[in-house]
């Protein structure tokens, strides 16, 4: 009871000394479900490109994390050296794609540990997504490439038995030079990845030679 005297509900049955006040209709016992830290994605990238040549893959993607329309982070890598016959590249959130690479390092180092042995007898490319959908092909793209590079790509492998390393490596870089004219979220700066029987390499960074003469006749925009 106040000097008015009023009851005080909230502080009523409230907690002994050196303890915390448990609100009404609040509970302090920690969840048995996961944690939710975030619901949308935060920093992400855009497009994976990757292409099948005689003898291993090549993969690229630039080094953009976007946060929102903001190019807010330039210099993050998204591929990685899994071992030495295997890489990875990922889009969108990239908080995904650390934690992906912190278990696929953990296995890793637990496999050598264990002095696991794997052999490959053939080069391989494949895509997978959150939702497990897989698949394997000579050519793959993900994000706005999707769209703009994966024609392009499919344009020269498909009209030939093989295609070389140089050829795929040229390819690749035409394609990032097309996403970095056309997709408002990519960046002129990538690395590529290239795997074959000698190993694997990662190139990079580097940037592609642009041409923006024609940039005034594009009208409507503004």
């Amino acid at each position: 009871m106040d000097p008015s005297g009023l009851k005080l509900n909230f502080w009523e049955n409230g907690p002994k000394p050196g303890q915390f006040y448990s609100f009404p209709g609040s509970s302090l016992a920690p969840g048995c479900g996961p944690i939710k830290h975030t619901l949308n994605p935060m920093v992400t990238g855009t497009s994976v490109l990757g292409v099948k040549f005689t003898g291993g893959v090549i993969i690229a993607a630039d080094m953009l994390g976007s946060y929102g329309s903001l190019a807010r982070f330039r210099n993050i890598s998204r591929l990685m050296k899994v071992n030495d016959t295997t890489i990875l590249g990922a889009s969108g959130d990239y908080a995904d794609y650390q934690y992906m690479k912190q278990i696929i390092e953990q296995m890793v180092y637990i496999k050598i540990n264990a002095q696991l042995v794997i052999l490959y007898f053939s080069s391989f490319l494949g895509y997978v997504d959150k939702l497990g959908v897989a698949y394997e092909a000579p050519t793959v793209a993900t994000g706005f490439g999707a769209y703009l590079a994966q024609p392009l790509m499919r344009e020269v492998v498909e009209n030939k038995v093989e295609i070389t390393k140089d050829e795929a490596r040229a390819l690749i870089e035409r394609c990032l030079k097309v996403l970095y004219y056309r997709d408002a979220r990519s960046y002129n700066r990538h690395e590529i990845a290239i795997v074959t029987e000698e190993g694997v390499e990662i190139v990079g960074p580097m940037s592609c030679e642009t041409n923006w003469e024609i940039a005034h006749m594009v009208s409507g925009f503004e």
